[in-house]
């Protein structure tokens, strides 16, 4: 579906707005090489300094389909984007739109200035609803908008394409602010709000409130392209609700040239969202309204309160949460724990019954796991990902390293003929041991040779595969998780023996909303661990 926008023919007609998805570069990648109807892809907006952001939760879910999100703007920095941004290979017929944000016309300057050389479009974030001092907090006046862009438009050579906020009383006026600056075109909207869910008598975003999106704000967005169409003989972007065919040509018939699919990708893996956006094209092109019926409306957000029984210490970065109840969650699943007023984290369940999660010290949340009484009341959302699916004449390996252990023990005890290779510095970081030999064949390694094997447990699990006879071999199939070194060394040794497809590995990637919105968690070939894994099955490079 070619697309002509700002001077080059795209290849579709669609983008997905700035921070969802598409912000990571390997995720960026993946759609130019693998989605040509988002002939636009746009990044996350990037600010002049690294920025961490907000705690989870990040996400919230209030209806089927809607949602408010506070990420707080999280990005690493304009001068590091610029690197990352730089080794992308982007196609002739799409365009690179990169959005930016500062908390003053200098701060838009200097970051338009450096990220310009590698993009094709800058977008001015003057619309985030939640981050203090930036976006909607500049957006809403016209003469700022006015001055940033006409700013940016002087140091830069590409187009520069402002971002309405919604939380205006006349959006009109701060487009028309916009185009005397000398924009080239425009996107609206941003997320509409703030707006605050709470679960449980606490707030759930970390930030207390955050932009709203999704269906609900379909009307909101439309008369705002509508609006803004009115005064602007420019390219506008429209976003805002989008889920369907029907919603597109809503959008395109309020004035719309390029249309952003945001929440409506929530939930699918990266193969749903590319037969979602070849549906959606096959819809505007027949005239069908077909799409929508990808849309997973069945997600799951809500949080049910568990109790903890016992807090049992394994050694001091390591300790072993036992709750009150047990859950339902398959081999290969995960679940959030969230403890209002400290966030929430990804985890995978030791046991499912009682509901039992092995926690290491690596951050603030973690450490504050270490030391939390029986009684303490917390919370738990999911499960999450793809329940793992050995076939039945299948021997099972497991490799697991620190807390990876809790990621395998289950696949082992639901499915059995496993073998467990546990991992280990020392003895004392050992755990749960008994409970494996129960169910599975172990192999222990650690590296002062305390227990087991005197080694790295790669090792061992070489020695293994080689005095195994290549039917043996043939029949495996792996499950490898813990810390990134060992899981690509277990990669690489299991290569030697086996095929690519015989190999699944969980890694711990920034793991964030959970349902594949926010990019966090991108492996380098642009899968989300969250919606595709968290066991990703190797891919053969040859």
């Amino acid at each position: 579906m070619s697309t002509s926008f700002l001077g080059r023919n795209l290849s579709g007609p669609f983008t997905v707005p700035s921070g969802i998805v598409t912000t990571a570069t390997s995720i960026i990648q993946y759609f130019f090489d693998n989605i040509p109807e988002v002939g636009v892809v746009t990044t996350k907006s990037i600010g002049l300094q690294p920025r961490a952001g907000y705690r989870e939760p990040v996400l919230s879910q209030y209806a089927p389909g809607c949602f408010v999100n506070a990420v707080g703007l999280t990005n690493p920095g304009a001068e590091q984007s610029l690197q990352l941004l730089g080794a992308l290979n982007i196609p002739d017929d799409r365009f690179l739109l990169t959005s930016i944000f500062g908390g003053s016309v200098e701060e838009f300057v200097a970051v338009a200035k450096i990220l310009a050389p590698v993009s094709n479009g800058i977008e001015l974030n003057l619309s985030c609803p939640h981050a203090k001092g930036y976006g909607m907090a500049m957006g809403q006046d016209p003469d700022v908008v006015r001055e940033i862009t006409a700013a940016v438009k002087a140091v830069v050579d590409i187009p520069v394409i402002p971002k309405l906020t919604p939380n205006t009383p006349d959006i009109a006026a701060i487009a028309r602010a916009a185009i005397e600056g000398g924009a080239d075109g425009l996107c609206a909207i941003n997320t509409v709000g703030p707006g605050y869910t709470s679960a449980h008598g606490h707030p759930v975003l970390s930030n207390g409130e955050g932009g709203m999106s999704g269906k609900g704000v379909l009307p909101t967005g439309l008369k705002c392209v509508r609006d803004v169409a009115a005064v602007a003989d420019v390219p506008i972007i429209g976003c805002g609700g989008i889920s369907s065919a029907d919603d597109v040509r809503a959008y395109l018939d309020a004035g719309a040239t390029i249309t952003g699919v945001g929440s409506a990708l929530v939930g699918l893996t990266t193969d749903e969202t590319h037969d979602y956006f070849a549906a959606l094209a096959a819809d505007l092109d027949s005239g069908a309204n077909r799409a929508e019926s990808q849309v997973r409306y069945d997600i799951d957000m809500h949080f049910r309160p568990v109790t903890l029984v016992s807090n049992e210490t394994v050694c001091g970065d390591i300790a072993l949460l036992r709750f009150d109840r047990s859950i339902n969650i398959q081999a290969g699943e995960f679940v959030f724990l969230w403890i209002p007023g400290l966030g929430e984290k990804p985890f995978s369940a030791l046991t499912d019954d009682p509901f039992t999660l092995a926690v290491i010290d690596v951050g603030e949340f973690t450490h504050a796991l270490m030391n939390l009484p029986a009684g303490t009341e917390a919370y738990i959302r999911g499960p999450y990902g793809i329940p793992v699916a050995p076939a039945d004449d299948q021997r099972i390996m497991a490799v697991a390293g620190g807390t990876g252990l809790a990621a395998v023990y289950q696949i082992a005890r639901d499915f059995g003929n496993a073998e467990i290779f546990a991992g280990a510095r020392s003895a004392d970081r050992l755990y749960y041991l008994k409970e494996c030999r129960e169910v599975a064949e172990v192999h222990v390694a650690t590296d002062d040779g305390s227990a087991g094997f005197e080694g790295v447990v790669t090792e061992l699990l070489r020695q293994r595969l080689e005095a195994m006879t290549p039917a043996e071999r043939a029949a495996l199939v792996f499950y490898n998780c813990g810390p990134e070194p060992m899981v690509h060394a277990a990669i690489a040794v299991q290569r030697e023996f086996c095929r690519p497809e015989q190999i699944f590995s969980a890694i711990d990637y920034l793991t964030k909303c959970g349902v594949g919105i926010c990019g966090a968690c991108a492996a380098p070939d642009g899968r989300r661990l969250c919606v595709d894994g968290p066991f990703l099955e190797e891919v053969n490079s040859a």
